[in-house]
């Protein structure tokens, strides 16, 4: 809706001022934040800005456009039950995070996208649109002093003083449990396992990176597993135990999920399940120098890599002084990716992950049995009694059944 027309421009003003300026502006909506962005040539800066601050502050949100809006995000709910990973990571944080705020899917249910009103973006917008929440950040030719003067003069005092309270996060809770979308003519199985982890602010949470690093991804396509660094790599290679995993560490606020996401056949679940957990204990126990120190390196490696470009860089400013309230320089950053050792290893992963329960999201061609018996086997044995929590749905049900 924020680029359907403002107080000063129409949609097709709007449209034709930054195809003229060669320029391109887009938004997108994670679990945390709301990013609304534009690229342009460094002497279209102050227009940039000037557009950014009027999208922002005096969108029109007309009634017309918001109905036509509706079926745009309910093909866009259609386009991402396509997309199974996306799918299961939707069902992990719900799992994980029920009845929190961080449980919910980022477009939200179908009811809310049908039945919302102008009001309702009015009142999200006057609520969370507060100084103290915003960051206007830049990258690439840009002044600093420049953009300071420019964000003074189009947001005035709003980006200093606001009207109201400014609403806190609420709490989300972790649970340990278990959702499964069981679907038998699918040939494979999707599944995602994660522990808690910590926020973006955490000491720990640089520990669990290299930790992160050191279970690595793979994929059929890469051919060569046996020589891949990751040891989880090679047995799921030389096993032929599953298509593809992909290790994650999804830090927010004041919590994180850290795990595994993996597609296997029906067949060799339980057998992957088994290895992943052995390398997960082996963290926890016997992780190597040589390994840590070949982990620190590349990620490193893949954290410069993941800022090239201004846009990226642009990204990541925003997000740290969010999360950091600081931008932290690189060599900082290399110093605290540089003290992890193998026994830091060892600590924070038994803290983490030795006697902890995860949460646990399958589609797919899956049974109860395998994942049942990950809850609550050795790796876990000493936990103290938990909540804990199952649901099971068979398609094609209209509804879960709760177990």
């Amino acid at each position: 809706m924020a680029f359907k027309g403002t107080k000063k421009r129409s949609q097709l003003d709007l449209e034709l001022e930054i195809e003229n300026m060669g320029a391109h502006l887009n938004a997108y909506t994670s679990r945390e934040q709301t990013v609304y962005y534009a690229k342009a040539f460094s002497k279209d800066l102050p227009r940039a800005v000037e557009i950014l601050a009027d999208i922002i502050q005096n969108s029109t949100l007309g009634e017309a456009e918001i109905e036509r809006e509706r079926g745009v995000i309910l093909r866009e709910m259609q386009e991402v039950e396509t997309n199974l990973q996306e799918v299961v990571f939707d069902y992990l944080h719900a799992t994980a995070y029920q009845n929190t705020a961080l449980g919910r899917t980022i477009l939200g249910p179908t009811e809310n996208i049908k039945s919302i009103s102008r009001k309702d973006l009015v009142d999200y917008i006057t609520t969370h649109y507060k100084g103290p929440r915003i960051v206007l950040a830049a990258a690439g030719g840009v002044s600093h002093d420049e953009l300071l003067d420019l964000a003074k003069f189009h947001f005035g005092d709003s980006l200093c003083t606001h009207k109201g309270e400014i609403p806190a996060l609420p709490p989300c809770k972790f649970t340990e449990s278990e959702i499964r979308v069981r679907d038998d003519k699918m040939p494979l199985a999707h599944l995602a396992i994660a522990v808690e982890a910590v926020g973006w602010a955490h000491p720990d949470t640089i520990c669990l990176m290299v930790a992160n690093t050191l279970i690595g991804n793979w994929d059929r396509s890469f051919g060569g597993g046996m020589n891949l660094s990751s040891k989880l790599a090679q047995l799921t290679c030389h096993g032929n135990l599953c298509h593809s995993f992909q290790s994650f560490n999804t830090s927010y606020t004041d919590t994180g999920l850290w795990g595994l996401y993996m597609v296997c056949e029906s067949s060799t679940v339980a057998d992957m399940l088994h290895v992943v957990q052995k390398e997960w204990m082996r963290l926890c126990t016997s992780v190597t120098e040589s390994e840590v120190a070949r982990a620190r390196n590349l990620l490193k490696t893949n954290m410069l890599l993941q800022l090239d470009g201004s846009t990226p860089i642009c990204e990541d400013i925003g997000r740290q002084m969010l999360c950091y309230n600081r931008r932290i320089p690189i060599p900082e950053l290399e110093a605290r990716i540089d003290a992890v050792n193998a026994e830091t290893i060892r600590e924070v992963c038994t803290k983490y992950i030795y006697n902890r329960s995860p949460a646990i999201a399958a589609v797919g061609y899956n049974h109860r049995s395998e994942l049942h018996e990950w809850k609550w086997n050795k790796l876990f044995s000493k936990r103290q009694t938990i909540s804990y929590s199952y649901v099971n749905i068979l398609l094609p049900q209209p509804q879960p059944q709760y177990v």
